[in-house]
């Protein structure tokens, strides 16, 4: 399973991105979906996961109201929609996938993950 992420870039605070993981190797429509990302100096941290069909999201409280995960299985791709983006927001966002129907939550839930995009919020 091959997984890569795009759309990372630089932006103000309050600004927006859309982040795309584009999914190759593996029946898509049977894997959940997840994001995490990794500022510097601390660790990876859960942002949003999403269940194999969609019906389904979670999102970390730190980005409720404010991300919103989608995936177009036709395309075997996963977005990440940012709104009102915080300089808190910036890191490294991964890309991972869980071959399960259900949400996860944790990095060892997760069977793999992709290169990350990097994202950076200015003041």
């Amino acid at each position: 399973v091959q997984l890569q992420a795009s759309g990372g870039g630089s932006v103000q605070a309050g600004g927006s991105l859309r982040l795309s993981c584009a999914a190759s190797g593996c029946t898509f429509g049977r894997y959940s979906m997840g994001w995490f990302r990794q500022a510097p100096g601390k660790e990876r941290e859960f942002v949003v996961a999403i269940s194999w069909s969609g019906g389904s999201t979670r999102y970390a409280d730190s980005v409720k109201g404010r991300f919103t995960i989608s995936r177009d299985n036709a395309k075997t791709t996963v977005y990440l929609q940012m709104n009102s983006l915080k300089p808190g927001d910036t890191a490294v966002y991964y890309c991972l996938a869980r071959n399960s129907p259900f949400i996860a939550t944790t990095l060892g839930e997760y069977d793999y993950w992709g290169q990350g995009t990097l994202v950076t919020v200015s003041s």
